[in-house]
């Protein structure tokens, strides 16, 4: 039964970097998400992370995970979500913004054993009020390592933390991701305030790619090579084997110092939704499509940001972003106060839309700047972004826009 069963929605896990993100993922879905080699020797999340759950209600009526209870009967499937999770360390602000424009509610981790906010906490709370993301549960994690006390104080600098970044309170569940503790409590919780959305499908077909990669082995004969994989989540339509797609904005071309950036036009040869092939998916979880594509066109998260569509339905291709802007008063992330000084010409910006990250040079500053991007972006009006400066030695969020 478990094999028919597809997500239906995207959780992601943020917060401050070693708050628990990736053990709370591993105690939810037995999968460990920091598989890339540097993360594995860093102990951080680098890149996106994905896992699928599924939500299962055993007979004394208490939620689990496991897919059978303690008798061996089997557990009845209530839901399955796909959880994403996100890097917290302040370097890499830029993926877990991309890995934002994806999720459908979020769990944020705060560690109990340190003062609320932490730097990177405060931040990516405001990125999630900057894309209007309302499904928030936060986890108080690491529970065990501290008094009963101190607990409770943690617990109310951060009830008053989020009521005054959010304006609105959300459910607190105290928690050990380590221990396994309040497991049960935390489902409990995505099954009350993360209801699956009803999203209208609409005619065209959209998905947003998130991660891009080759998952043939070193030597695997021609005949035998899989397709480039794109994964991340459908925002509207349908996919379906065999369809006909466009990747945008595709590929840059340089000639004679002009640089032209062109759409990709491939099929579809496989869908991959809860670790199972189907036939077409709508939009709900996260998923993987397998193209006609060369593999080597999708290797090491090449084609990040692209926005797939039916071929002739792509968003616009923009490489001049006019937006109209809202600066915060102070930097984001920063241990120190820091006041936020007006864009200025020529400035470097660094910009997210979606899963894109791309930056450029302010050619018009003001309350609607305009920016001339080294990187082209697909995407349409009204679509937000945020803006990142370098700030000493690394890129701050200092406010967001609104494509115009």
């Amino acid at each position: 039964m478990s094999k028919t069963v597809m997500p239906e929605m995207n959780i992601g896990l943020i917060g401050h970097v070693d708050h628990g993100k990736t053990t709370l993922t591993s105690a939810l879905s037995g999968k460990w998400t920091d598989t890339h080699s540097e993360e594995l020797k860093r102990g951080i999340t680098i890149k996106l992370g994905y896992a699928d759950i599924t939500i299962r209600k055993n007979s004394k009526g208490n939620l689990t995970t496991s897919e059978k209870d303690d008798k061996g009967k089997e557990n009845k499937i209530i839901r399955r979500v796909s959880l994403i999770d996100a890097p917290g360390h302040e370097t890499l602000m830029a993926v877990m913004i991309s890995g934002a424009a994806i999720m459908n509610g979020a769990i944020l981790m705060i560690a109990a054993n340190e003062q609320c906010p932490q730097p990177q906490t405060r931040e990516h709370l405001t990125v999630l009020k900057i894309l209007g993301i309302k499904n928030i549960i936060v986890v108080q994690n690491k529970v065990d390592l501290i008094s009963e006390k101190d607990a409770k104080e943690n617990y109310s600098q951060i009830k008053k933390f989020v009521k005054n970044t959010l304006g609105f309170e959300v459910p607190i569940i105290p928690l050990s991701a380590q221990k396994g503790a309040n497991i049960d409590i935390l489902l409990e919780a995505i099954q009350e305030f993360m209801p699956t959305s009803k999203v209208k499908r609409g005619d065209n077909s959209e998905f947003i790619v998130a991660r891009s990669f080759d998952t043939n082995k070193p030597g695997t004969e021609i005949a035998k090579l899989s397709g480039g994989i794109l994964g991340g989540t459908i925002t509207s339509g349908k996919l379906k084997i065999g369809q006909e797609i466009e990747i945008s904005p595709g590929f840059k071309t340089d000639r004679k110092g002009v640089s032209t950036w062109t759409p990709v036009k491939t099929k579809i040869k496989n869908i991959i939704s809860g670790g199972n092939s189907v036939k077409n998916k709508g939009p709900g979880g996260s998923i993987a499509i397998e193209t006609e594509l060369d593999p080597s066109q999708t290797r090491t998260d090449s084609l990040v940001g692209n926005i797939i569509s039916a071929v002739g339905k792509s968003p616009d291709i923009i490489t001049n972003l006019n937006l109209d802007i809202t600066l915060f008063d102070k930097v984001l992330g920063a241990k120190e106060d820091l006041k936020i000084n007006p864009i200025k010409s020529n400035e470097i910006l660094v910009m997210n839309i979606g899963t894109a990250t791309t930056w450029g040079s302010v050619i018009q500053p003001g309350k609607n700047i305009t920016i001339n991007l080294k990187k082209a972006i697909s995407a349409r009006k009204g679509s937000k972004v945020s803006i990142s400066r370098k700030i000493g030695s690394r890129w701050h969020l200092i406010g967001y826009g609104k494509i115009k």
